[in-house]
C-alpha cells in the first residue's frame, strides 16, 4: 500500500510539474517582420529565456500584424489577447504625448549606453511602469537597434551648418526640433528618400543606422554622414500583462529580466559591430568623409532640442514628469545645462 501510495504522490507531483510548466507558455508579438535583423535579435531572447528556465519558460514570439496591428498591441496585452509585446513605445504617444518623449526624446542621447542608464538606473524603468501599469502592462526591459547616422550630401560640423538645410524627417518631435535648429524639415516617406537626396529635392536626411545607410547606397549619394548620430535613439520595450507578470514566481520574473538584459546586449553591440565594419568600409573607398561631432555642438543641439520637449511636456501630467526625470538625469551627468 505503500509503495502504491508513493507511486500515486509521485504521479501528482509529476502532473502538478508539467501543468506549472504549461502555466509559462506565452504568446508576444514584434512590431518588426519576420527576418528582420530586429526580429532574430528578438528570437534569441525567446530561446535564451527557453534555456535559462530548462524549457520550463517559453515565450511564442509573432512578426508584426499576426494577431493585431502595431499600435493596436498595448490594448491587446492589457486584455491578454496576446501575454506581451516588444515595440517601439513612440507608437503609443496618441495615448499620451508622454510615451512619445520618453520613447524618443530627440537629441538626447549620444549612444545606447546613456539611454539604457537612463532607463535602468535614471528612473526611465520606473516611468516606463507608471504609464504602462493603467493599461494594464508590466515593464520587463529595454533594448534599441541603435542611434541613427544622419545623411548628409553636405559636411556638417555641427549646428550652425544646419541653417537652411533641407533635411528629410518625419513629422512631429524630430521635425519640431531640426526646424528649431535653424533646418527646413520635409516630410517623405523613407521609399522617396534616395532619390530625393540623390537629385538635390533635400540636403540630407533622418533615415536608419549607418549600416543600413551604406547597405543601401545612402552614403554614395549623401557622402558626409555624421556618425554616431547626434538625433534619433528609439527604445523598444519589453512588457507584459501585469496581472500574468503578477501571478509568476519570483524566480521567473528575475528570469525574464536577465534574458532581456541579454538580448539587450546582443542587439546593441551586434549591431554596434555591424555600424564600425560599415564605417571602416565606407571611408576605405576614399569619397565618404564622416563626420563626428564633438560635445559642445551635440549638447547645443540637446539644448535646442529641450525647448522641444518642453513643449510636449506641457501636454500631460506624464509629459511633465518624463521632462522633469529626464532633464534631472542629463544635469547628473553633465549632458546638459
Amino acid at each position: 500500500m505503500r509503495l502504491t501510495t508513493l507511486l500515486a504522490t509521485a504521479a501528482i507531483a509529476a502532473t502538478s510539474l508539467a501543468a506549472q510548466a504549461q502555466e509559462h507558455s506565452f504568446r508576444f508579438q514584434s512590431s518588426d517582420p519576420a527576418g528582420n535583423p530586429n526580429f532574430e535579435f528578438q528570437q534569441g531572447w525567446t530561446e535564451t529565456l527557453k534555456e535559462m528556465s530548462d524549457g520550463n519558460v517559453v515565450v511564442e514570439l509573432l512578426p508584426v500584424g499576426s494577431i493585431v496591428d502595431y499600435k493596436e498591441t498595448q490594448d491587446a496585452v492589457g486584455a491578454g489577447i496576446i501575454d506581451g509585446h516588444i515595440t517601439d513605445t513612440s507608437y503609443f504617444a496618441g495615448k499620451d504625448p508622454a510615451f512619445g518623449l520618453i520613447a524618443n526624446p530627440v537629441g538626447a542621447w549620444s549612444s545606447p549606453a546613456e539611454m539604457i542608464d537612463f532607463v535602468e538606473n535614471g528612473g526611465g524603468a520606473e516611468l516606463m511602469n507608471e504609464l504602462l501599469n493603467p493599461y494594464g502592462l508590466e515593464f520587463i526591459g529595454v533594448s534599441t537597434p541603435g542611434l541613427e547616422a544622419f545623411v548628409s550630401k553636405v559636411p556638417l560640423e555641427g549646428v550652425d551648418d544646419l541653417q537652411g538645410l533641407k533635411v528629410r524627417t518625419p513629422e512631429g518631435l524630430i521635425a519640431n526640433v531640426f526646424r528649431a535648429a535653424g533646418a527646413a524639415p520635409v516630410n517623405l516617406p523613407a521609399s522617396e528618400v534616395y532619390t530625393s537626396v540623390d537629385k538635390g529635392v533635400i540636403d540630407a536626411a533622418d533615415y536608419s543606422v549607418f549600416s543600413v545607410n551604406q547597405e543601401v547606397g545612402m552614403n554614395d549619394v549623401a557622402p558626409n554622414p555624421v556618425y554616431p548620430g547626434f538625433h534619433s535613439l528609439p527604445l523598444v520595450e519589453v512588457s507584459m500583462n501585469k496581472a500574468k507578470w503578477d501571478a509568476l514566481p519570483d524566480d521567473v520574473k528575475q528570469m525574464f529580466r536577465e534574458s532581456v538584459k541579454r538580448f539587450q546586449q546582443t542587439q546593441v553591440d551586434s549591431l554596434r559591430e555591424r555600424d564600425l565594419a560599415a564605417v571602416e568600409e565606407a571611408k576605405a573607398g576614399g569619397e565618404i568623409t564622416v563626420h563626428d561631432w564633438s560635445d559642445e555642438e551635440r549638447a547645443r543641439f540637446r539644448g535646442i532640442a529641450r525647448g522641444e520637449w518642453e513643449k510636449v511636456a506641457a501636454e500631460s501630467q506624464m509629459a511633465q514628469k518624463v521632462y522633469d526625470t529626464l532633464n534631472a538625469y542629463l544635469e547628473s551627468k553633465g549632458l546638459i545645462q
